[in-house]
């Protein structure tokens, strides 16, 4: 039997990349004890009020078809957010809440982008970019923002690729795997050039609530930039609502108007159970957010603190995020291979960095998603993987606990 084109512009890299989490969960399933790094997937539970919010919806029978645009309610709340963050006006009516950050990006690009479209993405970047625009037959043209350069992007080479096939340029800020962020200046001058060349710019922002370094600039706030500028958000990073599936979109009323007409045929609306709980995250004062985002930069300043000075490692400071970036270059090992002997022999089981674009090759993305000890026993693993690879043997190295 024949499959359509689309099967293997969704395929490739990006879908090959989580094999070796696969094989982390299978062998957690044999008994082994893994530590599973390889996925954002918060070890919090959801707080209290939003789960007893979600419950109680339930209970009151809101299990019927809902709005498809999202709850009226809830987009108003999303709408208040967005225009304190970015101190412009934010209708309700210009917000679409759909299943999850990956499913906004996904319909996005179905409403903006058509075959041979050019979409300039800063990578490294998140795995399922390509097959995203690959989906809708657009061109993913990478935008190198390296380590050597602190994982930033620079405008000029921003610049450098626009061509008249442009259509939009993507940025994830605080950037996965990367960590980095995007100061005020830089937001500024990419805003300039979305104005001078009639762009579109897509802000994944999934991560912006949980940056430790820096403050976070919302360009749909800078000039010129309200009618052309998409934000993606969503729970599920920022309040441990992973499997909650709440993601929303934010952008000019006529594309909100084409992103309904897609829901209606893909999503049909999120249940309103999870959208009543999804308005208790956004409106209620919840401690434990800011309890969860200091926990992450704990867990960041203590894995950068115990791969200090080991061997053949080389470790970026992310601004802000879920994840470390490691640099394992100096092993003279590819990334693949690392990651494969890391957890075969120790337990420990990260994502090679290749897959999220040549600008992370010899990198490992480790995820701040278990307890400080774990994590420390993790960077042990890696640290004594750096020195057998570099001496030739299994020889354990001491890894500092600061």
């Amino acid at each position: 039997m024949r499959y359509s084109a689309l099967t293997q512009r969704i395929a490739g890299d990006g879908a090959t990349a989580w094999s070796i989490h696969y094989r982390a969960v299978e062998l957690q399933r044999q008994g082994r004890d893994i530590l599973l790094l390889t996925i954002g997937d918060p070890d919090f539970d959801t707080p209290r009020p939003i789960v007893q919010a979600a419950i109680d919806s339930l209970l009151n029978g809101d299990t019927h078809y809902s709005d498809v645009q999202g709850d009226a309610a809830l987009r108003r709340a999303i709408a208040r957010r967005h225009a304190r963050q970015c101190g412009v006006p934010q209708a309700a009516q210009e917000v679409v809440v759909m299943a999850g950050a990956q499913c906004a990006l996904y319909a996005v690009a179905q409403c903006l982008f058509n075959p041979g479209d050019e979409v300039i993405v800063a990578e490294p970047m998140y795995v399922t970019y390509e097959a995203v625009f690959g989906a809708c037959g657009a061109t993913v043209v990478p935008l190198a923002a390296t380590p050597e350069n602190g994982f930033k992007v620079d405008p000029r080479h921003v610049q450098a690729l626009i061509t008249p096939r442009t259509r939009a340029i993507l940025i994830n800020s605080p950037n996965n795997p990367s960590g980095a962020s995007l100061p005020r200046a830089t937001w500024e001058r990419l805003a300039q050039l979305c104005v001078q060349h009639d762009l579109w710019l897509v802000s994944d922002e999934v991560y912006s609530d949980l940056l430790y370094e820096g403050e976070h600039t919302h360009p749909a706030g800078l000039p010129g930039m309200l009618e052309r500028c998409v934000t993606i958000n969503s729970l599920s990073k920022s309040h441990a609502m992973s499997g909650w599936r709440v993601g929303w979109v934010i952008g000019p009323a006529h594309l909100a108007e084409h992103l309904s007409n897609l829901a209606l045929c893909m999503l049909y609306g999120l249940p309103d159970f999870i959208q009543h709980a999804a308005r208790v995250a956004l409106e209620q004062d919840l401690p434990e957010l800011e309890q969860m985002r200091q926990t992450y930069r704990e867990r960041r300043d203590r894995v950068c603190a115990c791969l200090e000075g080991c061997p053949g490692i080389a470790v970026h400071k992310p601004d802000g995020g879920m994840f470390v970036m490691i640099d394992i270059r100096q092993t003279g090992v590819g990334a693949q291979a690392f990651a494969e002997r890391l957890l075969a022999e120790h337990g420990v089981a990260v994502l090679a960095g290749d897959a999220f674009g040549p600008s992370a090759k010899g990198h490992l993305r480790l995820g701040l998603v278990v307890d400080s000890a774990r994590l420390e026993r993790a960077c042990r693993g890696i640290a004594q993987c750096a020195a057998q690879v570099l001496e030739g043997q299994p020889q354990a190295v001491a890894v500092s606990s600061r």
